[in-house]
C-alpha cells in the first residue's frame, strides 16, 4: 500500500473535516483517534474519499504509513492533551520529521514545544486555523507560525485546503515559533469584540425600539449589502430570522443570555495589557461574557436598580446612525488588533505582514469582512503611528462616522442600555483624538507617593516636584 502524505491525530469534529478537506484536496491522509471505535466510525462516514484514507488504530501504525519526513497534524484540546500526543508520537519519528499542532492553543505554550522539539531534531508548526466546522471542512483561513524551510514541506497541502479570495489562498507562514498562533488569537479577540458590538446594536434596537428579532434579523439583511458587509452580520441576519420548532417564536427569544468563551479572548487582552497595549473594546467584549454568566446577580440588580435611566431627553436612535456607529467601532476593534500584532512583533522578532495577515483573513475565517482588502493595503502602506484609524480612508470613515457612535452611546447611557464594547471604542478613538491627556496628575500622583519623577514639557527630563510635607495623615 503507498504512504499517506501527511496525518492526522484527533477526529473530533475539526479534526475529522479538516482531514476530509485534505483528502478531497487529492492528498492521501493517515488518521488517528485514540478511541478506536471513532476512527471506524469516520471510515464508514467518508464514502468515496475512503480510498484517500488511512485508518490508524495505533500511534505507531499512523508514523509508519507516512512519506518522510513525516507531517502530522494535532487537532485535540489544547494544552495538556496536545503535550501527552506529541509524547506519544516522539518514539516514532525521526530526525526532519514535524508535528503541526493546528488546534487553539496559547502561543506561549507553542513557543515552548517549538524550543522543546527542535533540541530533539524534530520540527513543530503551531498552525491557526480559523473557519468552524464548515471552514474546516470546505476551507478555513490558516496562519501558520514556526520553522519557514518545514513549511515549505507542507505548503502545496496547506495552500490547498484553505479558503480563496479571488484565487488567491488565505493561507500563510507569518513568522517563527508563535506567531501563527498568536495572530490566531488576536483574530479571535477582534472576533469577539465584532459579536459583542453587534449583540450591543442588537440590544438597542430590541430594549429601546422595541423590535421583534426578525425585524431586527431583516436590517441586518440590509446592512450586509454595505459596508458592513461581513460574515458575522450575515449570520446574526440569518439567526435573528430563524424561528424556534417548539414555540414558534423567534429562536433567539428562547436563548438563555449566557455566552461561552475558549479562553483566547481572555488570552488577547492579557498579552496586551503585557506589552502595554490595551485593546479596550476586546477587553470590554471579554468582560461581557463575563458578566453574562452572572445571571442572577444580574436580575437580581434589575430589580434593586429600576427607573434610574434618565426619562426624556434621549434622541431616537435613527438606523443610519446605528450603522455608521457599527461601522467606526469594527474599524476601531481592527485597529486595535492591528496594533497588538505590531508590539507582539517587535516584543518576539516575528516581523509580521500586517498586510498579509489581513489577506489571510479574507475568506474562510470568522471575522471575514469587506473591509479587509482595504485594511491589508493600509498596512502595506504603513499604518500611521501604528493605528489604522490614522490610515487614509479609514481617517474619513471615522470622520464620517464617530459622530454617529458618539450619539449612539449617548442615548444608551441615557436610557440605562448597556453598551461596553461602544462604549470602550468611543473612550479609546476619544483619547487617540487628545493631544494632551490626563496622565500629567497620574505621573505628579506617582511622584508626590513615590518619588517617580516624570519629564517635563520644556524637554528636561526625571525631575522631581515641589510637593512639600506636612499633609494631614488619614
Amino acid at each position: 500500500m503507498s504512504k499517506a502524505r501527511i496525518g492526522l491525530v484527533g477526529l473530533g469534529v475539526m479534526g475529522a473535516n479538516l482531514a476530509l478537506n485534505i483528502a478531497e484536496n487529492g492528498f492521501p491522509i493517515a488518521v488517528y483517534n485514540r478511541t478506536t471505535s471513532h476512527t471506524d466510525d469516520f471510515m464508514a462516514d467518508a464514502g468515496a474519499l475512503a480510498d484517500q484514507l488511512t485508518p490508524c488504530h495505533e500511534v505507531e501504525t499512523l508514523c509508519a504509513s507516512l512519506t518522510t519526513p513525516r507531517a502530522i497534524i494535532i487537532m485535540v484540546q489544547a494544552g495538556a492533551p496536545v503535550d501527552s500526543v506529541i509524547d506519544s508520537l516522539k518514539p516514532y519519528l525521526e530526525k526532519g520529521d514535524m508535528i503541526i499542532d493546528a488546534g487553539n492553543a496559547n502561543f506561549h505554550d507553542t513557543r515552548r514545544r517549538e524550543a522543546a522539539l527542535k533540541e530533539e531534531g524534530l520540527n513543530f508548526i503551531g498552525m491557526g486555523v480559523s473557519g468552524g466546522e464548515e471552514g474546516a471542512r470546505h476551507g478555513p483561513a490558516i496562519m501558520v507560525g514556526g520553522d519557514p524551510a518545514s513549511f515549505e514541506v507542507i505548503r502545496d497541502i496547506i495552500e490547498a485546503i484553505s479558503a480563496k479570495y479571488q484565487d488567491s489562498p488565505c493561507a500563510d507562514h507569518l513568522g517563527t515559533d508563535g506567531a501563527g498562533h498568536f495572530v490566531k488569537t488576536v483574530h479571535n479577540g477582534i472576533e469577539y469584540a465584532d459579536m459583542q458590538m453587534i449583540a450591543e446594536v442588537y440590544g438597542i434596537l430590541r430594549d429601546m425600539d422595541g423590535r421583534s428579532a426578525g425585524d431586527i434579523g431583516k436590517l441586518f439583511e440590509e446592512w450586509n449589502a454595505g459596508p458592513l458587509a461581513s460574515y458575522l452580520v450575515e449570520i446574526s441576519a440569518h439567526v435573528l430570522q430563524a424561528s424556534d420548532p417548539i414555540s414558534g417564536g423567534p429562536m433567539v427569544d428562547m436563548i438563555v443570555d449566557k455566552a461561552g468563551q475558549k479562553g483566547t479572548g481572555r488570552w488577547t487582552a492579557i498579552e496586551a495589557l503585557t506589552l502595554g497595549e490595551s485593546p479596550m473594546t476586546i477587553e470590554a467584549a471579554v468582560g461581557a461574557r463575563g458578566w453574562s454568566a452572572a445571571k442572577e446577580a444580574r436580575e437580581a440588580g434589575e430589580k434593586i436598580y429600576a427607573g434610574l435611566e434618565v426619562q426624556g431627553g434621549a434622541h431616537a436612535i435613527l438606523d443610519a446612525d446605528l450603522e455608521q456607529a457599527l461601522l467606526a467601532a469594527k474599524i476601531i476593534a481592527y485597529s486595535q488588533g492591528f496594533a497588538l500584532l505590531d508590539a507582539a512583533s517587535k516584543e518576539y522578532d516575528w516581523n509580521l505582514d500586517l498586510g498579509r495577515c489581513a489577506e489571510v483573513w479574507r475568506a474562510g475565517c470568522i471575522i471575514r469582512s469587506s473591509m479587509l482588502d482595504e485594511m491589508a493595503s493600509a498596512a502595506r502602506a504603513g499604518l500611521p503611528n501604528g493605528q489604522l484609524i490614522f490610515a487614509d480612508g479609514f481617517a474619513e470613515k471615522m470622520k464620517d462616522a464617530s459622530g454617529a457612535l458618539r450619539r449612539v452611546v449617548a442615548a444608551a447611557a441615557l436610557k440605562g442600555q448597556p453598551m461596553p464594547a461602544f462604549s470602550a471604542a468611543l473612550a479609546f478613538f476619544d483619547t487617540m483624538r487628545k493631544g494632551r491627556g490626563t496622565t500629567d496628575l497620574v505621573q505628579a500622583q506617582r511622584d508626590f507617593f513615590g518619588a517617580h519623577g516624570f519629564d517635563r514639557v520644556d524637554g528636561k527630563d526625571h525631575h522631581h516636584g515641589p510637593w512639600g510635607s506636612g499633609l494631614k495623615s488619614f
